[in-house]
């Protein structure tokens, strides 16, 4: 008897689409401002402050840290650099994950305040629960920098999540920061930028929203008038390296450490 296999059913979550404006895709997605979002994130974020979990990645608890070495690495070279001790900006910060994922290497000598500018309910509870002697939350870039001379500016996991990008990249650079660090930035392989939505896992969180993913030298063509590459490094996230578009692996995520000239 002959037995006929079915095809294994493709997974409904992940990235889809080539969209042609923010605000179509937008229209189909529930967006990255739900409660729910939050939530979890600062459940997560408050077992990781109170020692009571190792590590909080997109509001996922881990039982081992997972460390951001390209990141630290440049954020110890920044600080080398200087000769005294940094005052960060981390763009789109949450609740300050990458802050208490690398909080053991932001010692006196490396950083003075790590400063996040976010949406602002994010502000709210980061004043109210996580605000302390080194970090700060802000509304804006321009009330961040009134309080504290930024040296280096951290984008991690957040620059393809904005409306405007490029309109937002031009304002960025605007403000004349000595260094800019990207880290997880989505690209995708081919000639131009292409728009999906992200479809994110249940067991993350309920959340669909639309997603940036750059062609990589159109991205760093914004910067190279007054900005050189001074690195550039793979994702230290497993599964990030290559990431699948309608379930063809034409993306993938890097960082670039970016110094003014």
């Amino acid at each position: 008897m002959i037995k006929f296999l079915s095809k294994r059913k493709k997974p409904e979550y992940g990235w889809f689409g080539n969209y042609a404006s923010w605000q179509e895709a937008s229209a189909l997605t529930q967006g990255y401002g739900q409660a729910n979002i939050l939530e979890k994130t600062k459940e997560a974020l408050l077992k990781v402050k109170n020692g009571e979990a190792v590590y909080e990645r997109d509001s996922v608890l881990f039982d081992k840290k997972e460390y951001p070495f390209p990141l630290i690495s440049f954020v110890l070279h920044t600080a080398l650099q200087k000769g005294l001790p940094l005052h960060i900006l981390d763009f789109g910060g949450s609740l300050g994950s990458t802050y208490f994922q690398i909080k053991e290497f932001l010692t006196p000598g490396v950083c003075s305040s790590w400063n996040i500018v976010e949406q602002a309910h994010y502000i709210d509870y980061g004043r109210k629960f996580f605000e302390d002697e080194m970090l700060h939350f802000f509304h804006s870039v321009e009330e961040c920098t009134v309080s504290y001379p930024i040296d280096l500016i951290i984008l991690s996991s957040v620059v393809q999540y904005l409306p405007d990008p490029y309109g937002f990249i031009k304002k960025l650079t605007s403000y004349g920061f000595k260094a800019i660090l990207f880290d997880r930035t989505a690209f995708v392989k081919g000639n131009s930028d292409r728009l999906t939505i992200q479809k994110v896992w249940p067991s993350i969180y309920e959340a669909s929203y639309p997603t940036w993913f750059f062609n990589e030298a159109g991205f760093l063509q914004h910067f190279q008038k007054n900005y050189m590459i001074a690195g550039e490094f793979n994702t230290y996230v497993e599964g990030e390296a290559i990431v699948t578009i309608d379930h063809e692996p034409i993306g993938y995520e890097k960082g670039f450490y970016l110094i003014k000239k």
